[in-house]
């Protein structure tokens, strides 16, 4: 499998995923609120994510290459950023998402490991659970 460096445009923080994507998913097709969330999502400014939003559509495999590496930073800031259902979910979204887009992205694959390598002894005190998903996601 060939890897890649996804290049960012200089102001790709005050695009939405439809412009950076250059895909307009229109009207929901599916009446639930995780459709929805999802397809209001894809209109936001990625400057105006936040854990939960970025969790969400992570959780969901959408953006991958723009949401990762804003998860990163929250991450690097801290490690059990919490969206709405608890400590540690952005970083559990983080390492359930699609190993195919890390296979693609070794750069992002060092800095996850440099974080989680940076806060094992928090991780293990307190979450010991998402050592046991890294240590899962390193497999893969």
């Amino acid at each position: 499998m060939k890897t890649t460096e996804t290049k960012y445009e200089n102001n790709w923080l005050e695009k939405s995923l439809e412009n950076l994507e250059k895909d307009y998913w229109g009207k929901p097709d599916y009446e639930s609120h995780l459709v929805k969330t999802c397809h209001q999502l894809r209109k936001k400014p990625l400057k105006d994510f936040e854990i939960e939003d970025l969790r969400i559509m992570i959780g969901q495999n959408i953006g991958l290459k723009f949401l990762i590496p804003l998860a990163l930073e929250k991450l690097r800031q801290d490690i059990l950023a919490e969206g709405d259902y608890y400590e540690g979910d952005l970083l559990k979204a983080v390492l359930t998402s699609e190993i195919e887009f890390w296979n693609l992205e070794p750069k992002l694959t060092k800095e996850l490991e440099a974080i989680i390598s940076d806060n094992e002894e928090l991780l293990n005190e307190r979450e010991p659970d998402l050592l046991k998903s890294y240590e899962q996601w390193k497999k893969n």
